[in-house]
């Protein structure tokens, strides 16, 4: 039986948009299979000619082979997440593909934004399932405390529009009066603000410093760098 893939992720592996953007493509009616107008949830085989209507020939493709890009890169604290990036603004240093975020940070946030054109690398990365650690470095308003920490090692109860239950425990230590390191294995929307509210602490500055084995360290607000293949295991 010839294999088959679903639409969406094909589309967010060739690194034409999210597997998001694509289901909105897929609703607007812009993708087509065939000559045919696609569905939702659809598979797709290795013949299929896959068309994004209203984009350049190039974005014509099958599933052939195609060339991944990772890279790291430093988001200032006052900028969106935006859905496609091109490396300090030279596409070219990824082959003249645009790239897209493995996760977000809000605009408050500055720190580590891991960039590519594989739309595998977010269920390595980025699933509570994988247990991948991703570290930050938090700044608070007022003098920490210990039972802070004990808290944030049991799990804090957060409730909103954004979800509620208890978050999963999280390592945490004091750096200084202000300022804590926390190492989180899920990725609630706005996780860390809403436990740190929760806690009576208001959040002044917040930086994610490492995913996994890829680290911030060295590189400046708005600069970017190639991964090394043993930071993807």
């Amino acid at each position: 039986m010839e294999k088959t893939i679903r639409i969406n992720r094909y589309l967010a592996e060739r690194g034409e948009t999210t597997r998001r953007g694509a289901d909105e493509l897929i609703k607007a009616g812009r993708v087509t299979i065939n000559g045919r107008v696609a569905k939702l949830g659809e598979q797709i085989k290795a013949s299929d000619r896959v068309v994004i209507q209203n984009s350049s020939p190039s974005k014509t493709h099958n599933l052939i082979p195609k060339t991944y890009f990772y890279f790291a890169y430093h988001k200032p604290r006052g900028e969106p997440t935006r859905e496609r990036y091109s490396i300090n603004g030279q596409s070219r240093l990824a082959g003249g593909q645009a790239l897209f975020p493995i996760g977000r940070l809000d605009r408050d946030s500055r720190g580590l934004l891991i960039l590519t054109n594989d739309g595998r690398l977010t269920k390595k990365l980025l699933t509570p399932t994988s247990g991948r650690e991703k570290e930050y470095e938090v700044r608070v308003d007022k003098p920490l405390k210990s039972p802070v920490l004990k808290a944030l090692a049991r799990g804090v109860w957060l409730e909103g529009k954004s979800g509620r239950g208890r978050t999963r425990p999280a390592a945490a230590e004091i750096l200084d009066r202000y300022t804590f390191k926390i190492i989180l294995t899920e990725g609630r929307r706005h996780q860390i603000r809403r436990m740190l509210a929760a806690l009576g602490y208001q959040v002044r500055d917040l930086c994610r410093v490492r995913v996994g084995s890829i680290k911030l360290a060295g590189l400046a607000a708005g600069q970017s760098r190639p991964l090394r293949p043993e930071e993807l295991i």
